[in-house]
């Protein structure tokens, strides 16, 4: 019998990768959608990798209702939290990000215990590790953003506080069969997209790259995250058991600038591509007029450098080198678009 997964989210980007890399490593996989009538595309899309065999199933849960999530868990010995809601405008009201990451993320813990599941591991985010310095900074897995600093989006705010709840879950658990958490932080994330669904941020700011929709790049360098990369330690973390208890930043070694991923484009017949920089003065001034700049605002100026040290040594796992990813995140962009 194959060890059996719930994995949330199935059929976003990131949730695509993960249940092929399950379905590879030998696990089966029970994903979760809002709604079943997803299931043929979302089977389709997995099926371009892996064979299936008769190891996926689906369920339908949704991050702000209870129905569901007990009988989700029977069975499955591990579980993969991947699904959050993201928006990559800056909502009216922040609760539309922060409700449904925080309660979702709550929901998947409670149900998880019930079920005696041996380890949760849990998709955050870099953003979730920003602090509130206004200067570029060193993060590491000791790095918190503080969600009452000013520029912090409501994207940021909703990854750092449903993390901390799933942390404070864990934590307060006083019983010798305790459950693990080991949790996983991508930055902005790249890499071919199995469905052809853009709506993530980073791939929506990528496509608009290519099709010279980004008529200037913001002066900002941050680590980036390949998806598959992202897949495979989601997929290590489930039994490794250095992994117990612990963030890993999983990214490039080093900061990209924006304008470093524009000139690669470029300079690999991607003639659209605008590589000229946007004044830093005129995004922050755009982020109090559009909702999409102002979720930018945090980024604006300056270099977060990530610490991957210690996932490169408890995975045995080096980065896919930056430009792979960025152009075979462009030839997959390109694939769909051409399709339409």
């Amino acid at each position: 019998m194959n060890k059996k997964v719930l994995l949330t989210g199935i059929s976003g980007y990131i949730g695509n990768h993960c249940a092929v890399e399950l379905l590879k490593s030998g696990y089966s996989v029970r994903g979760s959608l809002r709604s079943l009538s997803k299931s043929t595309q979302v089977t389709n899309a997995i099926k371009k990798k892996v064979d299936i065999k008769n190891n996926l199933e689906f369920c339908e849960l949704d991050l702000l209702k209870n129905d569901g999530w007990d009988d989700a868990m029977k069975g499955c010995d591990f579980v993969m939290h991947v699904a959050s809601p993201f928006i990559n405008i800056e909502p009216r009201d922040e609760n539309e990000y922060i409700r449904p990451a925080v309660d979702g993320t709550m929901r998947a813990m409670k149900s998880a215990k019930k079920a005696g599941i041996k380890r949760v591991v849990l998709t955050s985010s870099i953003v979730s590790m920003l602090e509130d310095a206004d200067k570029s900074i060193n993060i590491d897995s000791k790095s918190w953003t503080n969600v009452n600093a000013k520029n912090v989006s409501s994207y940021a705010k909703s990854k750092t506080l449903a993390e901390k709840s799933a942390w404070d879950f864990v934590n307060s658990q006083n019983e010798d069969n305790q459950m693990e958490l080991t949790v996983i932080n991508p930055g902005p994330v790249f890499g071919p997209t199995l469905s052809g669904n853009f709506e993530g941020a980073s791939m929506g700011m990528f496509k608009q790259m290519m099709i010279g929709k980004m008529p200037m790049m913001p002066q900002a360098s941050i680590n980036m995250s390949d998806v598959r990369d992202i897949a495979k330690i989601h997929v290590l973390a489930l039994e490794n058991k250095k992994a117990n208890g612990k963030r890993f930043i999983v990214t490039t070694e080093e900061p990209v600038a924006f304008q470093h991923v524009a000139k690669i484009l470029k300079s690999n017949g991607y003639d659209k591509v605008s590589t000229k920089l946007a004044p830093n003065f005129l995004l922050k001034i755009m982020g109090y007029i559009d909702r999409e700049a102002k979720s930018m605002r945090t980024f604006i100026g300056k270099t977060y450098n990530g610490d991957v040290s210690s996932t490169m040594e408890v995975f045995n796992w080096k980065p896919i080198p930056l430009e792979k990813t960025i152009l075979d995140t462009a030839k997959s962009i390109d694939s769909y678009l051409n399709k339409n």
